[in-house]
């Protein structure tokens, strides 16, 4: 896929009834051969829209204007390139955790977290923060999280987490301004309401900080994860994170995080971990797929505005599930009934799309 069929693809699917600003800027962008010259001195992992922008609104560019976007860039590209290269797109969204909570509530506590591809760690916090998943809410805490939650009914509790860690290649430090500074440049300009969350679960994550390791999801993974306390549940996890990480990596990963004693959650394209026969999303934005020990349980929403799920046998893989695990009340509307596939493995073949536009979703 070329440099402008990518910012093309990113606009159309993406940013298209999402963020304006982003729909036409990705537009514009693919139409214009100075910028697009530029961008193919990058290597193709660093040519993704959504990093291309975040970097020039943290540098204090302009964003709303395609012109004046095109001017920065040119003008300041030595800076822009630095920034790109050195940069991820690292997006730590804390509502993810409403796509976690089903899951974790019903696992046995308490629990050892692990995210892989951490970032700030600002999902390791699910005990602290509040939910509200249409009429009715669990917890008490800031950020308030809302998830349209479909197919099964929702948590009754929260977790008990009693350790806390993240491996990343390039962990963020939310008591560094600069670090929430990025983090607040890779929000779409249009999402005040992300902000403001942001900010709420950096105070959560600043007030108790995580131990945040610098390291590889497959090299390092095993050490990190001995560290667990003895008496807890350990949990791996990640939230839109192996698009960005090789087939061949994949592959290893999955093998490493199955050998570990515990739990492996994934909020995932679909063809990130090789799932094959899925149902039908109900809804178009529904691009991720939540599962639990390889077993794909309900499509979700790329930031944890919406879950729809179709595991109507509950959840199959669990290794002693608590008795209270949430279970399919009625199957999704226009959704087959027979119980949650499992995967495949990843093949080399299978298709990043974040990676290949845009990298985050945006939706």
């Amino acid at each position: 896929m070329t440099i402008a069929n990518r910012h093309a693809e990113f606009a159309t699917r993406e940013a298209r009834g999402v963020s304006p600003t982003y729909e036409r800027l990705s537009l514009a962008v693919c139409q214009d051969e100075e910028l697009l010259a530029l961008l193919a001195t990058l290597p193709p992992a660093k040519q993704q829209p959504n990093l291309l922008f975040g970097v020039v609104r943290f540098l204090g560019g302009p964003v709303d204007d395609p012109a004046a976007f095109h001017d920065f860039t040119v003008a300041n590209w030595p800076a822009v390139e630095a920034e790109v290269r050195t940069r991820a797109t690292q997006t730590n969204e804390a509502g993810r955790c409403a796509l976690l909570l089903p899951v974790l509530a019903a696992l046995p506590q308490p629990l050892a977290l692990l995210e892989v591809g951490a970032s700030a760690g600002l999902c390791l916090y699910p005990d602290r923060y509040s939910y509200r998943y249409g009429d009715y809410t669990v917890g008490d805490g800031v950020p308030v999280l809302d998830c349209a939650l479909t197919g099964t009914a929702p948590p009754r509790r929260l977790p008990e987490v009693v350790w806390r860690a993240g491996l990343d290649l390039n962990p963020l430090d939310v008591t560094e301004p600069a670090d929430v500074t990025w983090l607040d440049a890779l929000i779409w300009p249009e999402h005040a309401h992300r902000r403001v969350r942001l900010r709420e679960a950096a105070a959560v994550a600043a007030a108790d900080p995580p131990l945040l390791v610098r390291g590889d999801l497959v090299d390092d993974l095993p050490a990190l994860a001995a560290r667990a306390p003895a008496g807890a549940t350990l949990v791996v996890f990640h939230t839109s994170v192996l698009y960005q990480v090789p087939a061949e990596r994949r592959e290893r990963f999955t093998e490493t995080v199955r050998g570990l004693a515990g739990h492996w959650v994934a909020v995932e394209e679909p063809e990130v971990l090789g799932f094959d026969g899925l149902p039908r999303p109900p809804d178009q934005m529904l691009h991720n797929v939540l599962a639990l020990d390889g077993v794909p349980l309900a499509w979700t929403r790329a930031h944890g505005q919406a879950m729809a799920w179709f595991a109507t046998a509950g959840l199959p893989a669990a290794k002693a599930l608590a008795t209270d695990v949430p279970t399919a009340e009625a199957p999704i509307a226009g959704a087959p009934t027979a119980e949650a596939p499992t995967a495949n493995a990843p093949t080399a073949n299978a298709p990043a799309a974040r990676a290949r536009l845009g990298g985050e979703a945006g939706p």
